[in-house]
């Protein structure tokens, strides 16, 4: 029987969740090993912020290694349980982080440390309230259109999720006007929606450049224990391809991708074009939908029982 090609893919923040990973915790001793490390490595109880009720899991600085605590502790109990075999990786946003671990490029204490700090950093980049972002969503969008509306004004294009959705990001003050402008150029006909998102700063904007440094200096910490060749089977949100294994590459990439556009409808085609079977693994399952706009499936795993549908068949 010839093997199937498999992706794994990650959603990244915004998909926290009270009790995310909970399951995995209680039945799977590898999964429960993962969060007492996330817990030791980063010096707060992670388990409690996942399981809980505490409000700061929706904090950035606690979401994002709470995220990658959570999608690592659920990829490895999948791997124990079922040998899971993976070909290439992808994730979003935050979730590229997880593909890097899962690849082998960067170290789970490694990344749980980076983007607690990534967390803090995007955090304080802009004074809360200033910021915004929002989604909009409407049929075949026109990117270059978009792009055009956004001319002039504080706002940029954060992430290209999609045909149907892309993310808008920046000022406040501007977002009004993104809104009028982006509708009269797409028109009422083709389902136009403007979403805001509940978010606490501006990602993936011009506004995250103030931090690029301080950044760029934390992964340079770390580039001797980085395995960058291990990344050319994981896909760049800022360039849209595989990473091309070469360190000083994938710390530039990673830098940009703080403030430049998440490409995702690239990296969904280029995956795509590689496996026959992709996975989402995560809290939350908001890449499932970006897929089907593609015309490709994504089994979606955000729970124990889900896994065991999924690979016990």
């Amino acid at each position: 029987m010839t093997k199937q090609v498999t992706a794994v893919v990650f959603p990244g923040q915004g998909t926290q969740r009270s009790g995310m990973g909970k399951d995995f915790y209680d039945i799977v001793e590898v999964s429960r090993k993962t969060y007492e490390e996330a817990s030791q490595v980063l010096g707060w109880d992670v388990t409690a912020m996942c399981f809980g009720d505490d409000e700061r899991v929706n904090m950035t600085e606690f979401a994002q290694p709470s995220i990658l605590a959570t999608e690592m502790a659920m990829y490895r109990g999948i791997n124990h349980l079922y040998g899971f075999s993976v070909d290439y990786y992808g994730g979003h946003s935050l979730g590229e982080y997880t593909a890097l671990v899962a690849a082998g490029a960067m170290s789970f204490p490694d990344a749980l440390k980076i983007v607690e700090t990534r967390g803090q950093l995007m955090q304080a980049a802009v004074p809360a309230g200033e910021g915004a972002m929002a989604a909009v969503i409407a049929e075949n969008l026109d990117i270059d259109l978009i792009h055009n509306s956004l001319k002039d004004l504080p706002i940029d294009m954060a992430n290209i999720n999609s045909s149907n959705q892309v993310v808008i990001s920046g000022h406040a003050t501007g977002i009004d006007t993104a809104r009028d402008r982006i509708k009269a150029a797409l028109g009422d006909e083709n389902g136009f929606r403007f979403v805001p998102l509940n978010v606490s700063a501006p990602f993936h904007s011009r506004y995250m450049s103030a931090i690029s440094e301080r950044f760029r200096e934390l992964l340079q910490s770390i580039a001797e224990r980085l395995r960058s060749e291990n990344a050319r089977w994981v896909a760049s949100n800022f360039t849209g391809q595989f990473h091309n294994g070469q360190l000083e590459s994938l710390i530039d990439a990673l830098v940009a991708q703080l403030s430049e556009s998440v490409k995702w409808r690239d990296n969904m085609e280029i995956l795509a074009k590689k496996v026959q079977t992709v996975y989402e693994i995560g809290p939350g399952c908001p890449l499932k939908s970006f897929f089907r706009s593609i015309g490709v499936k994504c089994r979606s795993i955000t729970t124990y029982s889900a896994a065991t549908r999924e690979f016990s068949l």
